[in-house]
């Protein structure tokens, strides 16, 4: 099968390589752990603790079904790989935590529904939500109730801006764009010519798209032609394929999820030839393309995590979801992101010297939210810190998907 990208030039991929970006009613619980991969810092989470504070209910909510439950699937188990290695070594200042996760099927009114049966039973605080809109929607709810949450992947600036109870693991749109307008700029500096391809019905999409788009103006990169659809027409993408072709375009920029950009690269076969650039939500294309990933090679995506990554923490991480969880697919970056964020909560709770589980939300949060500004939490998706803005500063990565002998994995440069 041909491959639908061209090789980057050596040198470009010796640079890249260099390259260092400063800166994106389901319950269980279970009694087995691992080593506890949380890291260390000013909040530092190593260590054992013992007692009787009670059990802590943490809430979470995404997509367990639908067109985005690989992202859920992925929170939900990576939640539940962290609270069970923290039980294991005795909780948290004494308090046992308990994981009650509802499956919102990416539906902003579903989630808030979940919300709402979440603080029914006992949540304290909330990590979630999953997808950029309905945390937009349950944010504002968390911020009328003053509760504690923290999303791992929900991306969209309107996703944590309701209040100051709200914090981000991820980066943010404009962030990504602008991260992955200066990847381009920098590392493919012969790629000027840009075309996008982007999701206008999507918040998530959109905000990528525009913080891309001002940040290549500044960066000398033209973007030539730039080609939405909806959520209503994202099956057939002939047209905005062919307005690249006629365009000359040098780089395509993908701003969306992996399931559109599968269809684009396959209906882009033998058409387009030109290095793709994405962000995080190309996480899962590698599994949906199956035996077509050969069209994948050489795509680009900034993600702070891969479970073929070399690094220490991914490692670790990596091999500990494979063993809690045997039957599951390789994590992506949103299980290791939702690892990351009870880990931080984890470093908050020590931070403030929380003790008693039976602590009202509203208090808690007060507690949580000056604590987050205060810690430096060191996990598997890098070293992260908090504004009183709820917005992570953290170092990501850019990492290109290699096929070999019909695998593909993500790599580090």
């Amino acid at each position: 099968m041909k491959n639908l990208f061209k090789r980057t030039a050596a040198a470009a991929a010796a640079a890249v390589m260099a390259m260092s970006l400063a800166g994106c009613n389901n319950a269980g619980t279970s009694s087995t752990a691992s080593d506890n991969y949380g890291g260390t810092g000013s909040g530092d989470i190593a260590g054992t603790t013992s007692g009787n504070g009670g059990k802590l209910v943490i809430g979470g909510i995404g997509p367990i079904t639908g067109g985005a439950a690989i992202y859920g699937t992925n929170v939900k188990n990576g939640m539940q790989l962290a609270i069970d290695e923290i039980n294991a070594a005795g909780g948290v200042n004494g308090m046992t935590l308990e994981m009650n996760f509802q499956d919102d099927e990416h539906d902003p009114e579903k989630s808030v529904t979940a919300y709402n049966n979440l603080k029914d039973k006992d949540m304290k605080l909330l990590i979630g939500t999953v997808t950029s809109g309905p945390c937009e929607a349950v944010s504002k709810e968390a911020t009328k109730d003053n509760m504690f949450m923290i999303t791992p992947s929900g991306s969209s600036v309107n996703a944590i801006t309701s209040g100051d109870n709200c914090f981000r693991m991820c980066f943010n749109d404009p962030q990504q764009g602008k991260l992955e307008a200066d990847f381009i700029a920098e590392k493919l500096s012969s790629k000027t010519k840009v075309g996008i391809i982007f999701d206008s019905s999507d918040s998530y999409s959109t905000g990528i798209k525009d913080g891309f788009k001002e940040e290549a103006a500044a960066k000398g990169l033209e973007v030539v032609v730039e080609e939405g659809f909806t959520s209503d027409s994202n099956k057939d993408f002939s047209a905005q394929i062919q307005k690249m072709v006629d365009n000359n375009i040098d780089v395509l920029f993908l701003p969306i999820y992996y399931t559109e950009t599968a269809l684009i690269l396959q209906q882009a076969e033998n058409k387009l030839d030109v290095p793709v650039v994405g962000g995080d939500g190309l996480d899962g294309l590698i599994g949906v393309l199956k035996d077509k990933v050969a069209l994948a090679d050489g795509v680009y995506a900034l993600t702070p995590y891969s479970a073929t990554a070399s690094d220490e923490k991914s490692v670790k991480f990596t091999e500990a979801y494979k063993a809690k969880f045997p039957d599951a697919d390789d994590p992506i970056q949103f299980a290791a992101d939702a690892y990351d964020c009870v880990y931080a909560v984890k470093a908050a709770i020590e931070k403030a010297d929380i003790k008693d589980a039976n602590i009202s939300s509203s208090e808690l949060c007060d507690k949580l939210k000056a604590a987050m500004t205060q810690i430096e939490y060191a996990g598997v998706t890098g070293d992260s810190k908090w504004s009183a803005d709820g917005e992570v500063t953290k170092n990501p990565r850019v990492m290109q998907i290699k096929v070999t002998d019909g695998k593909g994995s993500l790599v580090d440069l």
